[in-house]
C-alpha cells in the first residue's frame, strides 16, 4: 500500500518542495501550515508518518507532538534548526522517532522516512487469527536491543535513540570486538545511495555515547580506533 505522509510547517516553500519530492517517490502527502489545524486532522484521519517543523507560531512542533502523543503513537520526524540540540533532546524524549537539521537533503529525508516506516511495519500487531512473529533480542552484556520494537536498554534502563543511531549501534553490537569503518557504518545507517560525510558518523557516535552516559556515566562500550573506525567492546 502507498504510505501517506503529513507535513506540518509554516514555510510554504518547504511544504511545496518536500511534498513534490515525496510524491515523486510514490508517497501520498497532506500538508498543514499550522499545528492547531494539523492536530485534529492527524487524530481524526491519521497518516502513516508525520513530519513536524519545531519552530512554528501559535502551536510549535513540540507542543503538537505532546498533544498528539496523548492519543496516538504515529511516527514523527522533526525538522530542527542546525544546532538546536535542546529541542532535539526534548522531542526525542517526548516520543519523536527521528530529527533532521535544516538545511536538509530531500534524499536523506526520504531515506529516513522509509527506515521508520519499515520499523513501524515490524511493530504492527498481528491481524486477527495471526500469531505474532517471535522477535530476537540482541543482548551484549548490559546492552539489550529489540529491533522490532526499536527499544534499547542499558542495565534495564531505557535509552532513546533515533532510527539512524539505532542502526549504527546495532551494526557495532552485532559483532563485538570487530572494527567497523565509517563507510561500513554509513552503509548500515543510510540506504538508497545517500551520501553523508565521515563526520556525520562521528557526530552520531558522539550523540549515542552522550545518551548512554545520561543513564550510565561510566559508559565506554563504544571504542574509537583512530584511523580505522569504531567497535563495540566485548564484556
Amino acid at each position: 500500500m502507498t504510505a501517506t505522509i503529513a507535513l506540518v510547517d509554516d514555510d510554504r516553500n518547504i511544504l511545496t518542495s518536500v511534498s513534490i519530492a515525496l510524491q515523486a517517490e510514490g508517497f501520498l502527502t497532506r500538508v498543514y501550515s499550522d499545528g492547531e489545524t494539523a492536530l485534529k486532522a492527524l487524530i481524526d484521519n491519521p497518516p502513516d508518518l508525520a513530519i513536524f517543523d519545531i519552530k512554528m507560531p501559535r502551536m510549535d512542533g513540540l507542543e503538537l507532538l505532546r498533544r498528539l502523543r496523548e492519543k496516538s503513537a504515529l511516527p514523527v520526524i522533526f525538522l530542527t534548526s542546525k544546532d538546536d540540540e535542546l529541542d532535539e533532546a526534548l522531542g526525542l524524549a517526548m516520543g519523536a522517532d527521528d530529527y533532521i537539521a535544516k538545511p536538509f537533503s530531500q534524499r536523506l529525508l526520504i531515506a529516513r522516512i522509509r527506515a521508520i516506516l519499515r520499523r513501524a511495519e515490524l511493530t504492527k500487531p498481528p491481524a486477527p487469527g495471526e500469531e505474532a512473529a517471535p522477535t530476537e533480542i540482541l543482548q551484549r552484556g548490559r546492552l539489550a536491543m529489540d529491533p522490532a520494537r526499536h527499544r534499547v536498554t542499558w542495565e534495564d534502563l531505557p535509552v532513546t535513540l533515533t532510527v539512524t543511531e539505532f542502526l549504527i549501534l546495532e551494526t557495532l553490537a552485532q559483532r563485538p570486538g570487530i572494527v567497523k569503518t565509517r563507510n561500513q557504518l554509513m552503509d548500515a545507517a543510510y540506504q538508497d545511495d545517500i551520501y553523508v560525510d565521515d563526520r556525520t558518523i562521528d557526530s552520531h557516535i558522539k550523540r549515542v555515547r552522550r545518551k548512554f552516559r545520561q543513564v550510565a556515566p561510566e559508559f565506554d562500550a563504544i571504542e574509537t580506533l583512530y584511523g580505522a573506525g569504531y567497535r563495540f567492546s566485548e564484556e
